[in-house]
């Protein structure tokens, strides 16, 4: 089993910036692609943004052009960085690892509020 933990969540005004981590240990070998969910209170989860293991990203139409997903294989670490936060923003927000068919690894999530 691999376990993913994030980091750097927290309050910030609208316009700030946040960065988030996702440290990943255990059994990862076969981890295809990396990403970050989130879900606001009373929403669905979401798709954020996603890595591959050739560094080919994808971002939800929502946050393209303010946030940024980027990685450091040396130190298994996904880093998601948001510009421009918008009270919209406020979520947990998850880290996760595909390996074949589905996201099939979940951090315990951490919390972005973004006030206005």
């Amino acid at each position: 089993q691999a376990q993913l933990v994030e980091s750097g969540g927290g309050l910030v005004q609208a316009g700030g910036s946040l960065r988030l981590s996702c440290a990943a240990s255990g059994s990862i070998a076969g981890i295809n692609v990396m990403g970050w969910h989130r879900q606001a209170p009373g929403k669905q989860r979401e798709f954020v943004a996603s890595i591959t293991s050739s560094s080919n990203t994808n971002y939800a139409d929502s946050v393209k052009g303010r946030f940024t997903i980027s990685r450091d294989n040396a130190k298994n670490t996904v880093f998601l960085q948001m510009n421009g936060l918008r009270p919209e923003d406020t979520a947990v927000y998850y880290c996760a690892g595909w390996r074949f068919v589905t996201w099939d690894y979940w951090g315990q999530g951490t919390q972005v509020t973004v006030s206005s």
